[in-house]
């Protein structure tokens, strides 16, 4: 245990640090000005944050990986598919109303919209679609078919919202897409497809295990699309509190601890209740999944909190302090390419992912290949969020032809490609893009443009995030099988034009 606790340590060592010393270099420059004690408390929460990231992957290997397997094949050999539907609903619902990017994201836009009940309509539209998801694989059904429908719907309700005139929902519908996959939803639902594929699916169909996450996350989109379409008074927004207060550090260590504890406590309970009735797992391996379930606790917990205490405060002031500055829009672009090729690199729940890939496509797909394509994508995205906030236009004219390019790629790779695009998609949007990356992005709108635009301007980030590994995956998928044919025919074309006299014949 100590030893893969090690190996874990260095590779959240390895993804942090380039966010910090970015930060720290810029913090030393005269275009940012921060205090001793914010750089001191920055350091700390990023030290805070690998002990964090270390503790939550080992526990998600330990525990949230195991119990998605386990349920997903238990509950389908049991026969009780009905069952099976409810059980997933019901998990997706929970699972989102605990989730802690749900909650940073309800925070920021509290003055817009009750957050009680954007919650509760995300929820039922994860819930929804994690029932779709399964649904697909019984039913064989193409992924690229389904997410095509649900996005022609989804751009469908897009003018009903505009023609109700509530087009500041419209960010904020994107973004719900993003943040409902976070950390703890992540390993739990891939996971959970890869045990419901084992056993539904052909098992020929690599893809199969893929796009749970992908459906999950238009879900969240069509049910404040409709909250948008029914909604009616002015749309305000207040900009939240920003500042660095360490005084509330034990208060904010106590709400986090019950946050997380909500969000895990359904997972757990559900597990043992199914223990109880289908799976009868040894003691041994209930013991191990206990164990992990401590580690994924204590470790989403101090990543939490760190975010919360320095992260979010110094992206806020990295923001304003650069757009305040004369930094030119070029580089001020360029540094948030930068930002956001590493800070993909911290997102916990990337790791997941990128592991999980290269396992079921049995080292076909490399975790540095998948990890390369989604921190360009995430950089180009927050470069392009940027470049929006500078010109003041609206997110569709990004995400319509985004989807389009997306969709229409679809057709052309393999579908385990698409269905890996697509999930990384919600994956790379994770906690540390709400906790950071979109408060720098809030402190550069409310420079250049007002707190007025900030929710038509700023948001929407986080859909951009999760959209641009939709395109740099299955481009990555289009160029391995264009390399393919063109081996292919070039062997072919060497046979062809062989001399008959190097012939061998046999007698």
């Amino acid at each position: 245990m100590l030893k893969a606790l090690l190996v874990k340590l260095k590779e959240a060592a390895v993804s942090v640090i380039p966010v910090a010393l970015l930060v720290l270099i810029l913090s030393r420059t005269p275009l940012v000005e921060f205090s001793w004690t914010e750089t001191a408390v920055f350091v700390c929460a990023s030290i805070t944050l690998v002990v964090g990231i270390s503790l939550f992957n080992l526990g998600a290997d330990l525990a949230m990986t195991p119990m998605g397997e386990q349920i997903g094949s238990a509950l389908p050999k049991s026969g009780k598919f009905k069952t099976l539907l409810l059980v997933c609903f019901l998990m997706g619902l929970f699972i989102t109303i605990a989730e802690p990017d749900l909650s940073v994201l309800a925070s920021q836009v509290a003055e817009v919209i009750d957050g009680a009940l954007l919650t509760l309509s995300i929820a039922v539209g994860v819930g929804a679609f994690l029932v779709l998801a399964i649904l697909k694989i019984v039913f064989r059904v193409s992924l690229s078919q389904m997410l095509t429908f649900f996005y022609m719907l989804l751009f469908a309700l897009t003018c009903l919202v505009l023609e109700s005139g509530n087009a500041n929902f419209l960010p904020l519908a994107f973004d719900s897409g993003g943040v409902t996959t976070g950390p703890i939803t992540v390993p739990f639902i891939m996971a959970l497809g890869v045990g419901v594929s084992s056993t539904l699916s052909d098992k020929k169909d690599g893809e199969a295990s893929f796009g749970f996450i992908a459906l999950c996350s238009v879900g969240p989109i069509l049910a404040v699309m409709l909250l948008g379409v029914f909604a009616s008074g002015e749309i305000t927004y207040s900009l939240p509190d920003y500042s660095m207060d360490l005084s509330a550090l034990s208060w904010e260590i106590g709400h986090t601890m019950y946050e997380v504890t909500v969000a895990l406590l359904p997972i757990v309970a559900c597990f043992f209740i199914l223990q109880a009735l289908f799976m009868k797992l040894p003691k041994k391996r209930i013991l191990q999944i206990v164990v992990g379930v401590f580690y994924a606790f204590f470790g989403l917990v101090v990543f939490l909190v760190a975010v919360g205490v320095g992260f979010m405060p110094i992206g806020y002031k990295l923001g304003v302090e650069l757009a305040s500055s004369e930094l030119p829009p070029v580089l001020l672009i360029l540094v948030a390419f930068v930002l956001g090729f590493a800070v993909v690199l911290a997102e916990p729940a990337v790791h997941v992912l990128k592991r999980q890939v290269e396992k079921v496509t049995g080292g076909a797909v490399s975790q540095r290949s998948i990890l390369l394509a989604l921190a360009v994508g995430v950089g180009a995205s927050i470069a392009l969020s940027v470049v929006r906030v500078l010109f003041n236009f609206s997110i569709l004219y990004y995400i319509i032809p985004g989807y389009c390019i997306s969709l229409g790629l679809s057709f052309f790779v393999p579908g385990l490609y698409t269905a890996i695009a697509f999930d990384s998609g919600g994956v790379a949007s994770g906690p540390l893009t709400s906790t950071f990356i979109l408060p720098f992005l809030i402190g550069v709108c409310y420079v250049l443009q007002g707190e007025g635009n900030v929710l038509a301007d700023a948001f929407g980030m986080v859909a951009m995030v999760a959209m641009a590994p939709l395109i740099t995956i299955q481009v990555l998928g289009f160029r391995s099988v264009a390399s393919k044919r063109l081996r292919e025919r070039y062997a072919l074309r060497r046979l062809l034009d062989a001399d008959d006299e190097q012939i061998i014949h046999f007698m």
